[in-house]
């Protein structure tokens, strides 16, 4: 089962939010909130409030447990960006973009699947039976 949860127009810039999203998913919530709660990041309080709301979620509307729950993904998305304006030298103005961010939350309790990684770069190809040889005749 998945649960999901949404916090829209948080006003800090995605670029930030990101920083904390990736340092949680695919963790499980327990670890995750532990995470959370010792970042030193001022987008940290935000996405540990909403991770909280996920697992509060999956506890009483659906009866799951908190001990098998993990993040399956989470997203922080641009949101709406306010525009403003500053005054600058010879009566110009310069834009000020006070940027906002949605993070949407998703957790299950299904077993993971695991990753498939990519091939190092150093992986040999499989030989095909061939031998080349160097010798000129």
């Amino acid at each position: 089962m998945e649960v999901k949860a949404l916090l829209r127009h948080l006003r800090m810039a995605p670029r930030k939010v990101r920083l904390i999203v990736d340092a949680v998913r695919g963790l499980n919530v327990t670890e995750a909130e532990t995470r959370l709660t010792f970042m030193q990041r001022e987008a940290a309080r935000p996405v540990l409030k909403l991770l909280q709301s996920a697992i509060a979620n999956a506890e009483h509307n659906f009866k799951l447990d908190r001990q098998n729950l993990y993040v399956k993904t989470i997203v922080a998305d641009a949101g709406a960006t306010l525009k403003r304006s500053r005054p600058r030298a010879m009566g110009r103005a310069a834009p000020i973009r006070k940027r906002t961010t949605h993070i949407s939350i998703i957790l299950s309790d299904e077993a993971r699947t695991p990753k498939v990684g990519r091939r190092s770069k150093r992986a040999v190809k499989p030989s095909t039976g061939e031998t080349r040889s160097t010798t000129t005749a």
